[in-house]
């Protein structure tokens, strides 16, 4: 029935950067959040700031939306660039929003909604740099939504500049919004209503990191500022005294993990965050903690490389670089949250894995998980469990007079005092060294304490044993991914469906150690694999091969700096299989 089907409205506004675009978007975002309407909304932005050609889109609908869109319903362009580059996506029936003052549509027939925008604010507010209130006006009126949607957004978006430049921009978004109704009723759709009451939160994947980190009870965080993981830091430093959290920017990022690893060792839950360039330099860090079992979650934000590569794009480039970089062979998890909502409960699971077991916790993201918007529900605190492991309490410590931070014990892990806390002396060392943290040259010892350390992986991988298999009836190809390219490579299946051609999907987002057989037995289910991943080399397929055996033939790459969309995916598989 037509009340059932899914429906979805798609904008995009581009401009150069300085202009504004971030803004328009986010509001945009927020005012279908507010009309109850699930979104998704991605940021696409040159590593500049000013010039250069930015756009955000924003896809809206009445059911849940984990990936981006290349058609469009309504483009707002503020530049000529954007008119240029975008107007054949725009769908025959959608709307092009410009200023016919400064600029032209051509090309492509268009229905075009040419707006005099810094005229309108200008005549309305004295102020010409209200044009960009005047286009977001006009947009949700072509959506067909109610203009106290937007004039709340409004409200809270400028609310710390004051009530004049509230009342200003709503004003100027009032004036393209009676505009767009008045000039071309033809343009005004009917909105899309929400399938049910939406009272979700708009949140980026960082922010979802942040908040869980601070659930989790992340009382030290410092990271040296670099896109796309800087707003983690960021956000946190917002929120530093509300939640008794210390937050520091140091030099670089080898003083970053150094003081993170130290907080850890202290007895404190520490985090740093960085993408594959900074991470290059923290690798010593990362062995310090790997050889003194000192718990850390690192937090690494996928770009291209290498080097500094392009600041602000996205790729899935470090996948074999976290699971094997570092000096030597020490245990580690690696984790790759899928959603924006997985961000949150894998951020707390971090936190748990690295203090239970004592190692450093990777959470591999990308720009694309980290900078993109989704409507999100309400985590459940009650799922929040916190496990700080074998942690000796303060009435434990009163009956130990001989402590050995390093004691051997059958499940490698041995029972953690905090240094200082009025107990025995606290002792490790970056050489290698005995059960009492004392630094050791002894081949007998070296061999028992590698042995220890590596003896955790076996009860780690319990712990993160786990892929997701989504099954379809008569598939004869699974679709494999990691990370982030989740939500494009579910859509891409529902879209192949259409066409009858059933897939399966399997999705990791806990990589190390491998669940081998969990992987294994879902391979086991089609004839054909073929992974998708955000890089050039195939690192999932091969690090498949390694473990499991298994040779995934096909395989579908994309390392441009752009993400997967559902539709790039569908054409590319039916190009393996068809």
């Amino acid at each position: 029935m037509e009340a059932d089907m899914s429906k979805e409205i798609n904008f995009m506004v581009g401009g150069e950067a300085g202009q504004g675009v971030q803004t328009i978007g986010f509001i945009l975002a927020k005012t279908m959040s507010r009309a109850g309407l699930e979104v998704f909304a991605d940021q696409d932005y040159e590593s500049r700031v000013r010039g250069g050609h930015n756009f955000f889109r924003v896809r809206a609908g009445n059911s849940e939306l984990l990936s981006l869109s290349e058609k469009l319903d309504v483009l707002i362009a503020i530049d000529q660039n954007t008119v240029e580059n975008h107007q054949q996506e725009v769908n025959d029936d959608g709307v092009t929003i410009f200023d016919h003052d400064k600029l032209k549509t051509e090309g492509k027939k268009v229905n075009s909604l040419s707006i005099r925008l810094e005229k309108i604010a200008d005549d309305i507010t004295s102020n010409k740099l209200m044009a960009n209130s005047v286009a977001i006006g006009a947009a949700v009126a072509v959506g067909g939504y109610k203009f106290e949607f937007l004039k709340e957004v409004i409200k809270e978006q400028f609310a710390h500049l004051g009530q004049d430049i509230v009342d200003s921009n709503i004003k100027a978004a009032s004036a393209g919004y009676d505009h767009a109704m008045k000039s071309k009723p033809e343009f005004i759709r009917d909105p899309i209503k929400p399938r049910k009451s939406n009272h979700k939160m708009l949140l980026t994947g960082n922010e979802a990191i942040a908040l869980g980190a601070m659930v989790a009870g992340c009382k030290f965080i410092s990271a040296y500022p670099m896109t796309p993981a800087s707003s983690i830091m960021e956000y946190m430093a917002e929120k530093e005294s509300e939640f008794n959290m210390i937050v520091i920017q140091p030099e670089d990022e080898i003083a970053a993990i150094n003081m993170a690893v130290g907080a850890g060792y202290a007895g404190v839950r520490a985090m740093t965050a960085t993408s594959g360039d900074g991470f290059a330099l923290m690798t010593e860090g990362y062995g310090l903690a790997g050889c003194t079992e000192t718990p850390v979650v690192i937090v690494i934000a996928q770009r291209p490389g290498p080097a500094v590569g392009l600041p602000t794009r996205t790729e899935q480039g470090e996948l074999g670089f976290v699971i094997y970089g570092g000096s030597g062979e020490f245990p580690r998890a690696v984790l790759a949250p899928r959603t924006i909502e997985d961000a949150f409960y894998t951020t707390v699971k971090a936190f748990n894995l690295a203090e239970i077991y004592q190692i450093p916790v990777v959470i591999l993201t990308d720009q694309h998980l980290a900078s993109s918007y989704q409507t999100v529900t309400k985590f459940d605190l009650h799922k929040v469990k916190i496990d700080r492991g074998q942690l000796i309490t303060d009435k434990e410590m009163r009956n130990i007079t001989d402590y050995k931070r390093h004691k051997f014990t059958d499940s490698g892990i041995s029972p953690r005092m905090i240094p200082m806390s009025g107990g025995p002396l606290v002792v490790t060392d970056s050489d290698e060294h005995d059960e009492a943290g004392h630094m050791i040259e002894d081949a007998a010892i070296r061999t028992r304490m590698m042995l220890k350390r590596m003896k955790k992986i076996e009860s780690l991988k319990k712990e993160t044993a786990g892929c997701r298999l989504h099954s379809r009836r008569n598939a004869k190809v699974t679709l494999i991914g990691w990370g982030s390219t989740y939500g494009a490579i579910m859509e891409a299946a529902s879209l192949l469906e259409r066409d009858n051609l059933n897939v399966n999907v399997l999705q990791l987002n806990e990589l190390w150690p491998f669940p081998v057989d969990a992987v294994t037995s879902a391979l086991n289910t089609t004839k054909t694999g073929i992974v998708i991943e955000n890089n050039i080399t195939g690192q999932l397929s091969k690090l498949i091969t390694a473990e499991t055996g298994i040779k995934c033939a096909n395989s579908i790459h994309k390392f441009d700096g752009r993400p997967f969309s559902p539709s790039y995916i569908v054409k590319e598989v039916k190009k393996e299989v068809v």
